[in-house]
């Protein structure tokens, strides 16, 4: 029996070392996949911050771009309505007494353009008034022509339209900032 005590001692104590060696492979083998799984959960927590923080960037650039939008919107319809305001003042000057003088000027000033003007168009409303002031000259009514006038020539080939509306319009651009400034101030 000695023997066998001494095989199954031995035995045993190879068991235990193969469980021992086995228990420490499966120790590392575990060690080995926390720390992969780890370095996963980190390179995953990182991607998705960094994908937080893109999606935080874009998020804050899309308001900013749209508050500037709504400026611009605004600015552009403040502007618009300034204009607007100032072409239905100036419409409104042509009941004035002093649009006789203004009209005055604005033919003959589109009459110096086109020397050798055949006739005159004007407002139906200001055919008259027109006529007086340019006696030597046939005048038309022409419902298009609004706060001054159109001097044709060449057959009605060619011509000249001076008319307040239209001066405002030749300005617009460079009265656009200042507008723009008082409009923001205000």
């Amino acid at each position: 029996m000695a023997l066998d005590k001494l095989l199954e001692n031995e035995a045993q104590s190879e068991i235990e070392r193969i469980r021992a060696e086995a228990r420490e492979r499966a120790a590392t083998i575990l060690r080995s996949a926390q720390e992969q799984a780890q370095t996963l959960i980190d390179s995953r927590s990182r991607a998705l911050d960094t994908q937080m923080q893109a999606s935080l960037t874009r998020a804050r650039s899309a308001a900013d771009l749209e508050q500037s939008a709504s400026r611009l919107n605004a600015g552009d319809s403040g502007m618009s309505k300034a204009f607007e305001t100032a072409q239905h003042e100036l419409m409104a000057v042509t009941k004035a007494p002093e649009y006789r003088d203004i009209l005055s000027r604005l033919i003959a000033e589109a009459r110096s353009v086109v020397p050798h003007a055949e006739y005159l168009e004007v407002h139906p409303d200001e055919v008259a008034l027109a006529s007086d002031l340019a006696p030597d000259l046939a005048v038309r009514p022409n419902p298009a022509v609004q706060g001054g006038v159109r001097v044709v020539a060449g057959g009605g080939k060619s011509g000249v339209t001076n008319t307040l509306t239209g001066r405002l319009e030749r300005l617009r651009e460079s009265l656009a900032p200042q507008v723009s400034r008082l409009l923001s101030e205000g």
